[in-house]
């Protein structure tokens, strides 16, 4: 670079710039300004403060504790467990549910269980052998039932196996699980705003939890019917009352504190959390133990299992999801959003100023009006 140059550029540090305002006379380029200007005021005001209430400080750091309470009596006759009447204590695991309890609707009974030497089944892996030196005692079969024993047979034995007929219904061995209710407590608090809130309405009259039910047109009433959870979930009672599933219950809270405490209320929604469409060996949900009728054993750990011995529990799983945010006025955010508010409309006038000096007939003419040197 010569001497020139290096002396253009060094006086060049020393220009001043300042804003020359050109007034246009055009109608189009003007309706373009104005236009862009409304679409940016209209999402200040809509978007950031109407609906995402932007002048607000939110707390999303949600406190819940859920109690549910199930309430439903029935009676079956089978017989593999003969005459009974089923209670909370009976079909409901935990009894006194939280977050998440277990509905029985279904009862796959395996009877004349005893805990002795017999055969290992056929399909189970690695339970055939041609000989004794294929069964190792002492070693237990992957999937098996039992440890392995020298057997003089064909087959694998195993200590402990059981001599199962398993007895699974065609139809839901409660079907009047379908007509029990729910009641859900939900406790909820947001530390920030040190704001508390529970779902039960502040109510004196006792008579009101015992009659009502909740429905879209009854929405603050706690007392949920199983069978219409399920059925909001998308299903039927007896499409999966024979496999089992997991329902989710959705209780969703947004508060806004700038308004009254009654103001906030709950939303609930239902869906089902299995792959309904799944056909696989683990669809569905169920679960083992010993049936819980005096006079059974309830241990695993007996030496002889009495008739009917264990069963396998199925039915609906229900997942209590709890989620919500709170909101409530605050200089700070209101500040901020109405600072980037107007930094955006500044937006309009680079439209428009691309518009005259690139894409108008007159480009050239409007560039030499707004780009002046003066000397």
């Amino acid at each position: 670079m010569g001497q020139v140059g290096w002396k253009g550029l060094c006086l060049s540090l020393f220009d001043y710039k300042t804003e020359k305002y050109v007034v246009a006379k055009n109608k189009k380029v003007g309706l373009l300004y104005r236009l862009v200007q409304l679409i940016i005021l209209a999402y200040l005001v809509i978007w950031v403060f109407v609906i995402k209430k932007g002048y607000q400080d939110v707390d999303t750091s949600l406190q819940s504790a859920v109690v549910t309470k199930v309430k439903g009596v029935a009676f079956t006759n089978s017989s593999e467990l003969g005459e009974r009447l089923w209670d909370v204590a009976d079909y409901v695991i935990p009894s006194q549910g939280e977050n998440v309890f277990f509905v029985i609707t279904n009862l796959i009974v395996t009877p004349n269980q005893r805990q002795k030497t017999c055969a290992e089944r056929e399909d189970i892996p690695d339970g055939m052998c041609s000989n004794d030196s294929d069964c190792h005692p002492g070693e237990t079969v992957t999937a098996g039932h039992g440890e392995g024993l020298e057997w003089p047979g064909p087959e694998w034995g195993a200590k402990g196996d059981l001599e199962e007929i398993k007895s699974k219904p065609v139809e839901p061995f409660l079907k009047k699980a379908e007509d029990f209710t729910i009641y859900i407590k939900n406790f909820v608090r947001f530390p920030k705003f040190n704001f508390s809130r529970n779902n039960v309405m502040n109510i004196k009259k006792k008579s009101f939890l015992k009659s009502c039910r909740f429905d879209p047109k009854n929405p603050y009433c706690p007392i949920f019917h199983l069978g219409s959870i399920i059925r909001w979930a998308g299903s039927t009672f007896h499409e999966i009352a024979l496999e089992g599933g997991v329902i989710g219950i959705h209780i969703e809270w947004n508060c806004d504190l700038d308004k009254a405490a009654s103001e906030c209320k709950p939303h609930y929604s239902f869906s089902r959390l299995d792959n309904k469409l799944s056909k696989s060996v683990s669809s569905g949900f169920n679960f083992r133990s010993l049936p819980a009728v005096p006079g059974w054993p309830r241990s695993w750990a007996g030496v002889q299992w009495e008739d009917p011995g264990p069963v396998g529990n199925v039915g609906y799983r229900y997942q209590m999801i709890v989620n919500g945010k709170a909101g409530k006025f605050n200089i700070i955010p209101t500040v901020i959003n109405v600072g980037s508010g107007l930094a955006l409309m500044g937006v309009a006038a680079f439209i428009c100023d691309l518009v005259l000096i690139y894409l108008l007939k007159k480009s050239g003419f409007y560039r030499n009006k707004k780009y002046e040197e003066v000397r």
